[in-house]
Formats: structure tokens, C-alpha cells, sequence
């Protein structure tokens, strides 16, 4: 059976980590209703709502028909700072007021994962899951900066209100952990994944598979 591997994520810098790191992959966006499924749990905190969310994308994605027989993965992002939860902004005013209390300090990225494995052809299959986590120290950030930053509309769809792989890696000093978290997936994670479900990560690199 050939392998496949699907991205339940509409991150475009979710599957461009894996496309850099030449892993064959195709995207199917779940459905989730992100609100609902963190509500059912009680609004649990930043690193279990990360694997919460990251399981709930995998498991509608791997319950659609075109979905038999891969191994599917979902990804979710929270952003952790003194204490709280803080998902994507959407809107301005709220970016603007995350970034100022970020200025300076540092907060936690969390990013769930949950792997799918649906070969044996009963329903959802076996799965795992893991969490990904990384400090991210930022620099102080001026008004007219954070203005600007703001007015690019790259923070209001990061969890956290930043992202390290754009222009907020301007405004980061260092990161303690795995960088690749804090953009959404870590491939040395999926690998740990990919491992306990019989699979080397290796093929699925384009080089050496057919797809």
C-alpha cells in the first residue's frame, strides 16, 4: 500500500515546513468548530486546549471517505502568556493590545499534534499525540513598530498575534526550543508520531516515494 500523509490544516506555513523538509503530503481542511470543541472541555489551559484542538482536526478530517487508508495530522497552535490563552487575534485592537504586553517579556508556544492512522480500515484507526512547546523571548517593541506590524495584517491570523518566519522574527530574540512549533508543526515531532504508528518519516520524502 503506498503511503499517504494528509495535512488536516489550511496553514500555509504548515505545509510549506513540510514541503521544505520534502515530505509528500496533500491538505484536506477540517471543519472544526474551534469555540465549541474548547467548550465542551471547559476551556482547558493553553497546552491541552493545543492537543485538543490538534486532535479534533485530525479526527474529522480522518473520518472523511477520501481519507481511508492514509495517516492524518492535526495541528493546532495556542500562545501562552501569564497565564493565558491567546489564539489568533482577528482583530486589530486586540493584536495591538497582546504586542504591548508581549514587548519585552517572553510567553510559550504550544502546538499540539495528533496523527491518524487509518490502514486497517476501521473507522478512525489508532492515533497518537504530542505537544510541542517553545519559549520565545521578544525585544521592547515601539508604538510606531507595533503599529506598523499591525498594519501588514501578518499577526491577526498567528496565534499569539506573531509569527518567527515573517516580519515578527524582527521582533524576537531568541527562542528556547524547537523553532519549527512556533510556526505551527514540528517535523521532529511528527516524526516521534510517524515512528510509534510503524512508519519512518524517511518515506515520505519525494526522493525516494512514488507520490
Amino acid at each position: 500500500m503506498t503511503l499517504r500523509l494528509i495535512l488536516a490544516s489550511a496553514s500555509p506555513a504548515r505545509t510549506k515546513l513540510l514541503a521544505e523538509a520534502d515530505i509528500a503530503h496533500t491538505v484536506t481542511v477540517s471543519d472544526v468548530d474551534e469555540d465549541a470543541v474548547t467548550a465542551a472541555r471547559g476551556t482547558p489551559g493553553p497546552y491541552d486546549t493545543a492537543l485538543l484542538l490538534a486532535r479534533a482536526k485530525a479526527e474529522s478530517v480522518a473520518a472523511l471517505p477520501e481519507a481511508a487508508g492514509a495517516l492524518v495530522l492535526g495541528c493546532d497552535s495556542v500562545f501562552e502568556f501569564e497565564g493565558e490563552a491567546h489564539g489568533k487575534p482577528y482583530e486589530a485592537d486586540v493584536a495591538r493590545a497582546r504586542i504591548k504586553r508581549m514587548s519585552g517579556s517572553h510567553g510559550t508556544l504550544h502546538t499540539g499534534h495528533w496523527l491518524v492512522d487509518t490502514r486497517n480500515g476501521t473507522g478512525l484507526g489508532s492515533a497518537s499525540g504530542a505537544v510541542a512547546s517553545a519559549e520565545v523571548h521578544f525585544l521592547p517593541l515601539s508604538d510606531a513598530e507595533i503599529d506598523a506590524y499591525i498594519a501588514t495584517g501578518e499577526p491577526l491570523q498567528c496565534a499569539g498575534s506573531f509569527t518567527i518566519d515573517g516580519r515578527g522574527g524582527a521582533f524576537i530574540r531568541k527562542v528556547d526550543g524547537d523553532p519549527h512549533a512556533i510556526i505551527g508543526l514540528s517535523i521532529s515531532t511528527l516524526r516521534e508520531l510517524l515512528l510509534a504508528a510503524g512508519v519512518n518519516i524517511t518515506d515520505f520524502w519525494r526522493a525516494g516515494n512514488a507520490l
